[in-house]
Protein backbone atom coordinates (compact mmCIF):
# COMPACT_ATOMS: atom_id res chain seq x y z
CA UNK A 1 0.00 0.00 0.00
CA UNK A 2 2.76 2.44 0.98
CA UNK A 3 4.69 1.61 -2.21
CA UNK A 4 1.65 2.47 -4.35
CA UNK A 5 1.20 5.79 -2.55
CA UNK A 6 4.89 6.66 -3.00
CA UNK A 7 4.77 5.78 -6.70
CA UNK A 8 1.72 8.01 -7.18
CA UNK A 9 3.49 10.88 -5.42
CA UNK A 10 6.54 10.24 -7.59
CA UNK A 11 4.41 10.27 -10.75
CA UNK A 12 2.96 13.68 -9.80
CA UNK A 13 6.50 14.94 -9.14
CA UNK A 14 7.68 13.72 -12.56
CA UNK A 15 4.77 15.46 -14.30
CA UNK A 16 5.52 18.69 -12.45
CA UNK A 17 9.21 18.57 -13.37
CA UNK A 18 8.32 17.74 -16.99
CA UNK A 19 5.84 20.62 -17.30
CA UNK A 20 7.49 23.39 -15.24
CA UNK A 21 10.92 23.15 -16.84
CA UNK A 22 9.44 22.66 -20.30
CA UNK A 23 7.59 25.95 -19.82
CA UNK A 24 10.64 27.75 -18.38
CA UNK A 25 12.86 26.62 -21.26
CA UNK A 26 10.20 27.03 -23.96
CA UNK A 27 11.67 30.24 -25.48
CA UNK A 28 15.15 28.70 -25.70
CA UNK A 29 13.75 25.53 -27.27
CA UNK A 30 11.36 27.12 -29.75
CA UNK A 31 12.88 30.44 -30.88
CA UNK A 32 16.27 29.41 -32.39
CA UNK A 33 14.81 26.92 -34.84
CA UNK A 34 12.03 29.34 -35.81
CA UNK A 35 14.57 32.08 -36.56
CA UNK A 36 16.95 30.03 -38.72
CA UNK A 37 18.27 26.51 -39.25
CA UNK A 38 21.77 28.01 -38.90
CA UNK A 39 21.14 28.62 -35.21
CA UNK A 40 18.79 25.65 -34.83
CA UNK A 41 21.32 23.86 -32.64
CA UNK A 42 20.28 26.31 -29.92
CA UNK A 43 16.94 24.51 -29.84
CA UNK A 44 18.65 21.20 -29.20
CA UNK A 45 20.87 22.68 -26.50
CA UNK A 46 17.62 23.79 -24.86
CA UNK A 47 16.25 20.25 -25.12
CA UNK A 48 19.49 18.86 -23.68
CA UNK A 49 19.23 21.20 -20.69
CA UNK A 50 15.62 20.16 -20.14
CA UNK A 51 16.54 16.45 -20.46
CA UNK A 52 19.45 16.84 -17.99
CA UNK A 53 17.17 18.54 -15.43
CA UNK A 54 14.49 15.90 -15.98
CA UNK A 55 17.04 13.14 -15.43
CA UNK A 56 18.59 14.60 -12.29
CA UNK A 57 15.42 15.68 -10.49
CA UNK A 58 13.57 12.44 -11.24
CA UNK A 59 16.45 10.07 -10.35
CA UNK A 60 16.47 8.60 -13.87
CA UNK A 61 20.15 8.60 -14.94
CA UNK A 62 20.85 8.11 -18.66
CA UNK A 63 24.06 6.26 -19.50
CA UNK A 64 25.29 7.08 -23.02
CA UNK A 65 27.74 4.83 -24.87
CA UNK A 66 29.02 4.48 -28.43
CA UNK A 67 28.88 8.21 -29.15
CA UNK A 68 32.43 8.00 -30.50
CA UNK A 69 30.90 6.32 -33.58
CA UNK A 70 29.26 9.62 -34.57
CA UNK A 71 31.51 11.70 -36.85
CA UNK A 72 31.42 15.46 -36.52
CA UNK A 73 29.98 17.14 -39.62
CA UNK A 74 28.33 13.95 -40.91
CA UNK A 75 24.54 13.74 -41.15
CA UNK A 76 22.87 10.43 -40.32
CA UNK A 77 19.55 8.71 -40.35
CA UNK A 78 19.27 7.65 -36.72
CA UNK A 79 17.12 4.54 -36.33
CA UNK A 80 15.97 3.93 -32.77
CA UNK A 81 13.71 1.50 -30.94
CA UNK A 82 10.74 2.96 -29.10
CA UNK A 83 9.29 1.58 -25.86
CA UNK A 84 8.38 4.58 -23.70
CA UNK A 85 8.01 8.35 -23.40
CA UNK A 86 11.22 8.12 -21.34
CA UNK A 87 13.09 7.48 -24.60
CA UNK A 88 12.87 11.20 -25.47
CA UNK A 89 15.22 12.65 -22.80
CA UNK A 90 17.80 9.95 -23.54
CA UNK A 91 17.69 10.68 -27.26
CA UNK A 92 18.07 14.41 -26.62
CA UNK A 93 21.05 13.78 -24.33
CA UNK A 94 22.62 11.19 -26.62
CA UNK A 95 22.57 12.71 -30.11
CA UNK A 96 25.31 15.39 -30.17
CA UNK A 97 24.24 17.25 -33.32
CA UNK A 98 21.17 19.00 -34.70
CA UNK A 99 18.53 16.54 -35.92
CA UNK A 100 14.85 16.36 -36.84
CA UNK A 101 12.68 13.47 -35.63
CA UNK A 102 9.74 12.03 -37.52
CA UNK A 103 6.80 12.19 -35.10
CA UNK A 104 3.18 11.04 -35.13
CA UNK A 105 0.48 13.71 -35.15
CA UNK A 106 -1.10 12.42 -31.91
CA UNK A 107 1.76 14.02 -29.94
CA UNK A 108 0.49 17.46 -30.91
CA UNK A 109 -2.31 17.03 -28.35
CA UNK A 110 0.08 17.09 -25.36
CA UNK A 111 0.03 20.55 -23.69
CA UNK A 112 3.26 22.59 -24.19
CA UNK A 113 5.14 19.51 -25.44
CA UNK A 114 2.83 19.50 -28.47
CA UNK A 115 4.05 22.99 -29.43
CA UNK A 116 7.65 21.80 -29.28
CA UNK A 117 6.75 18.76 -31.37
CA UNK A 118 5.19 21.04 -34.00
CA UNK A 119 8.34 23.18 -34.21
CA UNK A 120 11.12 20.61 -33.83
CA UNK A 121 9.81 17.51 -35.62
CA UNK A 122 8.36 16.46 -38.95
CA UNK A 123 4.75 15.44 -38.34
CA UNK A 124 3.28 12.41 -40.07
CA UNK A 125 -0.25 11.05 -40.10
CA UNK A 126 0.36 7.31 -40.15
CA UNK A 127 -3.14 6.64 -41.48
CA UNK A 128 -2.53 8.76 -44.58
CA UNK A 129 -0.27 7.54 -47.37
CA UNK A 130 -0.15 11.08 -48.75
CA UNK A 131 1.08 12.38 -45.37
CA UNK A 132 3.77 9.71 -45.22
CA UNK A 133 5.00 10.63 -48.72
CA UNK A 134 5.03 14.34 -47.87
CA UNK A 135 6.94 13.80 -44.63
CA UNK A 136 9.59 11.69 -46.36
CA UNK A 137 10.04 14.44 -48.96
CA UNK A 138 10.61 16.96 -46.16
CA UNK A 139 13.09 14.62 -44.46
CA UNK A 140 15.10 14.36 -47.70
CA UNK A 141 15.26 18.15 -47.85
CA UNK A 142 16.57 18.27 -44.28
CA UNK A 143 19.28 15.72 -45.09
CA UNK A 144 20.32 17.83 -48.10
CA UNK A 145 21.09 20.63 -45.59
CA UNK A 146 23.46 18.28 -43.72
CA UNK A 147 21.07 17.93 -40.78
CA UNK A 148 20.42 14.45 -39.37
CA UNK A 149 17.00 12.89 -38.98
CA UNK A 150 15.60 10.43 -36.43
CA UNK A 151 13.12 7.71 -37.38
CA UNK A 152 11.54 5.01 -35.22
CA UNK A 153 11.44 2.21 -37.83
CA UNK A 154 8.93 0.23 -35.74
CA UNK A 155 6.44 3.03 -36.36
CA UNK A 156 5.09 3.20 -32.81
CA UNK A 157 5.90 2.23 -29.24
CA UNK A 158 6.62 -1.46 -28.84
CA UNK A 159 3.85 -3.04 -26.75
CA UNK A 160 4.87 -6.62 -27.54
CA UNK A 161 7.14 -8.97 -25.59
CA UNK A 162 9.63 -9.01 -28.46
CA UNK A 163 12.72 -6.77 -28.25
CA UNK A 164 11.80 -5.16 -31.59
CA UNK A 165 8.70 -5.01 -33.76
CA UNK A 166 9.03 -5.49 -37.55
CA UNK A 167 10.45 -2.43 -39.30
CA UNK A 168 8.78 -0.25 -41.90
CA UNK A 169 10.80 0.54 -45.04
CA UNK A 170 10.70 4.35 -45.10
CA UNK A 171 13.97 5.00 -43.27
CA UNK A 172 15.86 2.58 -45.48
CA UNK A 173 14.42 3.86 -48.76
CA UNK A 174 15.43 7.37 -47.71
CA UNK A 175 18.93 6.19 -46.75
CA UNK A 176 19.46 4.58 -50.15
CA UNK A 177 17.95 7.44 -52.14
CA UNK A 178 20.08 10.06 -50.36
CA UNK A 179 23.21 7.98 -49.71
CA UNK A 180 23.01 8.86 -46.02
CA UNK A 181 24.55 6.41 -43.53
CA UNK A 182 22.27 4.84 -40.94
CA UNK A 183 23.25 5.25 -37.30
CA UNK A 184 21.59 2.45 -35.29
CA UNK A 185 20.82 3.32 -31.68
CA UNK A 186 18.82 1.69 -28.90
CA UNK A 187 17.29 2.84 -25.64
CA UNK A 188 17.31 0.16 -22.94
CA UNK A 189 15.12 -0.18 -19.83
CA UNK A 190 12.85 2.82 -20.53
CA UNK A 191 9.87 0.53 -21.19
CA UNK A 192 10.32 -1.16 -17.82
CA UNK A 193 10.38 2.13 -15.94
CA UNK A 194 7.42 3.58 -17.84
CA UNK A 195 5.52 0.95 -19.85
CA UNK A 196 3.96 2.18 -23.10
CA UNK A 197 0.36 3.30 -22.88
CA UNK A 198 0.47 3.88 -19.10
CA UNK A 199 1.06 6.70 -16.64
CA UNK A 200 2.92 4.35 -14.32
CA UNK A 201 6.54 5.39 -13.76
CA UNK A 202 9.39 4.58 -11.39
CA UNK A 203 13.02 5.75 -11.06
CA UNK A 204 15.94 3.79 -12.45
CA UNK A 205 18.80 3.78 -14.97
CA UNK A 206 18.32 3.92 -18.74
CA UNK A 207 21.03 3.20 -21.31
CA UNK A 208 21.35 4.81 -24.74
CA UNK A 209 23.72 2.91 -27.04
CA UNK A 210 24.96 3.91 -30.50
CA UNK A 211 26.25 1.25 -32.88
CA UNK A 212 28.59 1.66 -35.83
CA UNK A 213 27.31 3.58 -38.84
CA UNK A 214 25.92 1.52 -41.71
CA UNK A 215 27.14 2.74 -45.11
CA UNK A 216 24.29 2.95 -47.61
CA UNK A 217 26.14 4.57 -50.53
CA UNK A 218 26.55 1.34 -52.50
CA UNK A 219 22.98 0.10 -52.11
CA UNK A 220 20.27 0.18 -54.75
CA UNK A 221 16.51 0.34 -54.26
CA UNK A 222 16.31 -3.41 -54.83
CA UNK A 223 18.25 -3.83 -51.56
CA UNK A 224 15.81 -2.00 -49.28
CA UNK A 225 14.74 -5.20 -47.50
CA UNK A 226 18.33 -6.35 -47.18
CA UNK A 227 19.31 -3.05 -45.55
CA UNK A 228 16.24 -3.15 -43.32
CA UNK A 229 16.99 -6.69 -42.17
CA UNK A 230 20.65 -5.88 -41.53
CA UNK A 231 19.74 -2.84 -39.40
CA UNK A 232 17.20 -4.95 -37.51
CA UNK A 233 19.93 -7.50 -36.73
CA UNK A 234 22.39 -4.81 -35.62
CA UNK A 235 19.86 -3.18 -33.29
CA UNK A 236 18.77 -6.55 -31.92
CA UNK A 237 22.40 -7.34 -31.06
CA UNK A 238 22.85 -3.94 -29.39
CA UNK A 239 19.81 -4.67 -27.24
CA UNK A 240 21.02 -8.14 -26.35
CA UNK A 241 24.63 -7.10 -25.60
CA UNK A 242 23.62 -4.17 -23.39
CA UNK A 243 20.61 -5.48 -21.48
CA UNK A 244 20.61 -5.34 -17.68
Amino acid sequence: MMRKVLLKIYMVWVLLVFSIFMLLLLPLIVLPILISTHIGMGTFYGLKIWAWIFSKLNFIPYEISGRENIKKGQSYIYTCNHTSFLDAPGIALGIPTQFRPLAKKELLKIPVFGLIIRVVTIIVDRSSQESRKKSLKVLKGILSNNISILIFPEGTQNRTKEPLQPFFSGAFRTAIETGTPIMPMVVINAGKLMPPGTMSIKPGKIKVVFGEAIDCSGHTMTQVNELKDHTFEVMSKLLEDNKF
